[in-house]
């Protein structure tokens, strides 16, 4: 028999989901989750100073505030058990099935129903929900040689913890959000640090610091205050979204942050050589306190030029090989493939890849048009530059449970938003992104190989919930319940 809701992926968006299901009397539910346990990207990436750089109270969901942070930045541990906690709290566990990944999924038209391929056998669902994220596939850089390295290498998201980097020469590649955390832990504890830079980035200060005692008491004690500090956060972090999308110039106002935290490096040409050449906003901005006095230590050195290959003893340059005990990788992810590698195909056979071959697009970054009853959590179009992403995430799970209700109440087989809908919504996403700060000339991994923003949301994010709070019947065509089609367990 047939599932109500099959879940793909365990991390916040697909336990979120399943608890709001749940939370609306929808129990048939399966999450399935290729690793052996839930937490996505606060599951594998466990590499030393792992952090999120949104302050702990506003990464948490709005029905589940949590009390128990230690730091106003969380570190991963703490999310992960804090993800433990939701799905133990909410009767989520019950629902997941681990070790399982999804290799296929294809639309039956006719029972509509989609029919599930994993590598722990197939099952079917009349709405299937993809929670795999952005950041769940580490893209190593194709590099000659990168296998002829004779000593251990891994991918920051992928860290061997039985590698001991204890006095060991260990060159890191790449300088985005991960490097920034995990430099500064292992400067000193290496003997020697190499770190190649490909571009800079704009790195300002961490406000970070230990919950005092009484606060922590007075958080758990009083719920408002929680609700007060969680809302002040909002509210801080949306004002930035006006020098993402509106007006530029105020990132100024971050670029004095920016110089202020520079000067933590006290030679003039290891400065010169940190510091950006693209405009403040158009890659992510990073936080951190401790990033730049690792780098100005003796025993850590900075390498811009470009890296050609890998030898066997280290990695090279067009200055020569910069000789390594242990690579490290630290080259993000592979953000625009949104269900690689997974085999979708929707109605009449057609495949998403075809469907997306110029670009991921979705309504609302949540529908496709041609895969009925098929929805995307932070999909296209909606991710931040400057708030929490679990904000769009809960606004999300109220859009698809709406969907989810829709089917049900109205009787229907199938809801499919109707093409022109979502080539409206992708028109204007386009023509708004043009001119944020995203757009403003430089790589990012906001952009799809075409050059292309795909990932970003150009706006605040209030005006996202209120653009996802309930769908509109208009924009989808519907088959209504024929009898025998689509049989689902309540």
């Amino acid at each position: 028999m047939a599932h109500s809701v099959v879940i793909i992926g365990g991390g916040f968006g697909g336990i979120g989901m399943a608890i709001r299901l749940k939370q609306a009397g929808i129990d048939d539910i399966v999450v399935l989750e290729k690793a052996g346990s839930l937490g996505g990207t606060w599951r594998d990436n466990t590499y030393p100073g792992a952090a999120c750089d949104v302050p702990s109270h506003l990464y948490s969901f709005s029905f589940e505030r949590g009390t128990g942070w230690t730091r106003r930045f969380p570190p991963q541990a703490e999310i992960l058990d804090y993800l433990w906690h939701c799905a133990r709290e909410h009767g989520v566990l019950p629902h997941l099935r681990f070790g399982t990944e999804v290799t296929e999924a294809r639309f039956d038209e006719e029972a509509a129903l989609w029919r599930i391929g994993t590598t722990d056998g197939d099952l079917e669902s009349r709405v299937l929900i993809s929670a795999c994220g952005q950041l769940n596939r580490p893209r190593l850089p194709r590099l000659d040689g990168r296998d002829a390295f004779a000593g251990p290498w891994f991918h920051s998201a992928r860290w061997d913890h039985d590698v001991d980097l204890t006095g060991k020469r260990v060159a890191v590649i790449g300088t985005g959000a991960s490097a920034v955390q995990i430099i500064p832990e292992l400067a000193g504890r290496a003997e020697s640090l190499v770190v190649f830079q490909r571009s800079a980035p704009y790195v300002i200060s961490k406000p970070d610091r230990p919950y005092r005692r009484w606060e922590k008491a007075l958080l758990t004690a009083v719920p408002a205050a929680q609700r007060l500090s969680r809302g002040l956060t909002y509210a801080r972090y949306e004002a930035r979204a006006l020098g993402f999308v509106k007006y530029p110039r105020l990132m100024n106002l971050l670029e004095r942050r920016f110089r202020r935290n520079l000067r933590r490096i006290p030679d003039p040409a290891l400065r010169e050589a940190v510091t950006p050449r693209y405009p403040m906003g158009c890659k992510r901005i990073l936080i951190s306190d401790d990033y730049y006095p690792a780098l100005a230590r003796p025993d850590v050195r900075l390498v811009t030029e470009p890296v050609t290959g890998v030898e066997r003893s280290g990695v090279r340059t067009a200055g020569g090989t910069h000789e390594a005990d242990v690579i490290v990788y630290a080259t993000g992810f592979q953000t625009t493939d949104f269900l690689a590698p997974m085999k979708i195909t929707g109605r009449g056979g057609r495949e998403l890849n075809e469907a997306w071959r110029d670009g991921a697009e979705a309504h609302l970054g949540i529908t496709v048009s041609g895969f009925p009853n098929l929805f995307l959590l932070y999909g296209p179009y909606t991710n931040l530059g400057h708030n929490s992403i679990i904000y769009m995430l809960e606004s999300q799970f109220r859009y698809v449970l709406g969907c989810v209700r829709a089917l049900r109440e109205r009787d229907l087989d199938w809801m499919d938003v109707r093409p022109d809908v979502q080539d409206a919504f992708g028109r204007e996403m386009r023509e708004r992104l043009r001119t944020t700060v995203w757009s403003a000339g430089c790589d990012s991994w906001y952009m799809n190989a075409d050059g292309k923003v795909v990932n970003n949301w150009p706006g605040f994010t209030f005006a996202y919930r209120r653009a996802t709070r309930r769908p509109d019947p208009r924009d989808f065509d519907v088959r209504a319940r024929r009898p025998g089609a689509g049989a689902a367990s309540s």
